[in-house]
């Protein structure tokens, strides 16, 4: 894998992936305009919609706040569909308690070391709120701000256009970031995540999606017996802050190891001080293929009880393996199930974590003149 410093400009736009060629099961049926439907009001009375769109076999729903997925339905090797997204049934759990459930994360994913980095000779302090370190943009990031939605048709495909634009100093990042992220559902029902963005400023970007996946139903229980496999041989270690040491260390021998199928609860209470620091598995890891012009597969989840599978093919040389290792019991899905350790786990696309403080990571800036432009497609089959 190629690591020098490259930015994270990936040029075009990648062509969608359909659902065969990454060995999914294809539901070629015609999708129908999302629908727009009230969710609920934040405090100050802004009305947050809910978007409802299908195609393909898929079923999704998204919100105006944080883009966030509110659910998101797939049928089993029975036909029996559920929603496979951790989330919430009202706006009020998504403002107050939230750990990113389906959310766009922006203006950076994951973490950045005590909040600080510095860019063509200028230091910036951003917004701490893990610790001494900033995660997922700040105490305010993207997933906490209203976006503006566009519904589309084109052709076989439906989705949704979603913008927002974060002005100059927002959490403590230099220069106006205009953000467009296209969610499309694909006629074989893949779901496929376009990212946009510019600058008016030199500044950093990283953006990703939270989606929290439990194959058997969100609030069925733990993830530890799905199967995943991820094409990488090495990954990222992190610190007590669980900020990367910046080695990039062989998987070979150690729980990090994915590169053939195994179940995610297979290592997770092996005595390792890196699944210490994370309370389990919180990890990046450094993708074989490194950043790629076309979205590439990397990675393959399955739940053996339903036959459900996700397939992720990505442009990012990064994706970040959560295992929900945070959830305590003190949350309470759609379906009434309170949601404990262990009860879904997150596969987010990205950069390195704290690239703007490792110079040996690829990089992340992103200049004016520049557009920035990463695509990841989910593929679901059963």
């Amino acid at each position: 894998m190629e690591l020098n410093r490259r930015t994270v400009i990936a040029g075009t736009a990648a062509a969608g992936i359909a659902a065969t060629a990454l060995g999914g099961t294809a539901h070629a049926t015609g999708g129908k305009a999302p629908v727009k439907s009230l969710f609920g009001k934040l405090a100050d009375g802004t009305k947050i919609y809910s978007w409802s769109l299908a195609n393909g076999g898929t079923r999704l729903k998204v919100l105006s706040y944080g883009g966030i997925v509110q659910s998101l339905e797939i049928p089993d090797r029975h036909g029996k569909y559920k929603n496979v997204s951790l989330g919430f049934d009202n706006i009020e759990d998504y403002v107050a308690k939230t750990p990113y459930f389906g959310a766009l994360i922006g203006r950076y994913g994951n973490r950045i070391a005590k909040g600080q980095f510095s860019l063509d000779g200028k230091s910036y302090q951003l917004s701490v709120n893990d610790g001494v370190n900033s995660l997922h943009g700040g105490i305010k990031g993207f997933d906490k701000h209203v976006w503006d939605i566009e519904p589309f048709t084109k052709g076989s495909d439906v989705g949704l256009y979603l913008y927002y634009t974060s002005v100059d100093g927002e959490m403590g990042y230099p220069g106006t970031l205009k953000t467009k992220v296209t969610y499309t559902l694909t006629k074989h029902g893949d779901w496929r995540l376009d990212y946009e963005a510019t600058t008016d400023k030199a500044t950093v970007v990283n953006l990703t999606s939270h989606v929290y996946w439990n194959l058997a139903g969100e609030g069925s229980g733990s993830i530890y017996d799905h199967e995943l496999k991820i094409a990488a041989a090495r990954y990222t270690p992190v610190d007590s802050g669980l900020i990367p040491t910046g080695e990039l260390a062989k998987v070979a021998g150690t729980p990090f190891d994915f590169r053939r199928t195994k179940t995610v609860g297979e290592d997770i209470r092996v005595a390792n001080q890196q699944l210490l620091y994370g309370k389990g598995i919180d990890h990046n890891w450094a993708l074989d293929k490194g950043i790629t012009a076309k979205p590439e597969h990397v990675a393959t989840l399955r739940d053996p009880s339903s036959g459900r599978t996700l397939k992720i093919a990505t442009t990012e040389p990064g994706l970040q393996f959560y295992s929900g290792n945070f959830l305590d019991g003190t949350l309470v899905g759609p379906g009434g199930h309170i949601y404990r350790q262990g009860d879904a786990l997150c596969l987010e696309t990205q950069h390195f974590p704290d690239s703007p403080n490792q110079a040996s990571f690829p990089s992340t800036v992103l200049r004016p003149g520049q557009t920035y432009r990463t695509t990841t497609v989910h593929t679901f089959g059963s």
